[in-house]
């Protein structure tokens, strides 16, 4: 049984490629991918360039890329552990997320 604190979280069939594109295409949403690209990290300690952006703009960010299923994002504790869901972005769309991950910043 599911309880309040799980969120819902496409199944891998369910991808779609423009959804993950559109998420991966926000700067600030790329930089949050990139930080999680070297593994699961607590919510909390992502961080965004601009340090004054509300919080709710945050959660925003996280939810994009959630619902775009690019993270997991899933209880830990009292906080959220972030994930990105590399099983099923590379078997929906083999080499996606590598190249994503792999081009230059200023690309």
């Amino acid at each position: 049984m599911a309880s309040d604190t799980d969120l819902h979280h496409p199944a891998r069939h369910d991808l779609r490629l423009t959804d993950v594109l559109f998420a991966l295409s926000d700067p600030e949403r790329l930089a949050i991918v990139r930080q999680l690209s070297d593994g699961p990290l607590e919510m909390a300690q992502c961080y965004l360039s601009d340090p004054s952006m509300p919080k709710s703009t945050k959660s925003h960010l996280m939810k994009v890329l959630r619902e775009a299923g690019v993270i997991r994002n899933e209880p830990l504790g009292r906080g959220r552990r972030l994930s990105i869901r590399h099983d099923d972005l590379e078997a929906r769309f083999p080499g996606l997320i590598g190249s994503v991950l792999g081009a230059s910043v200023d690309a």
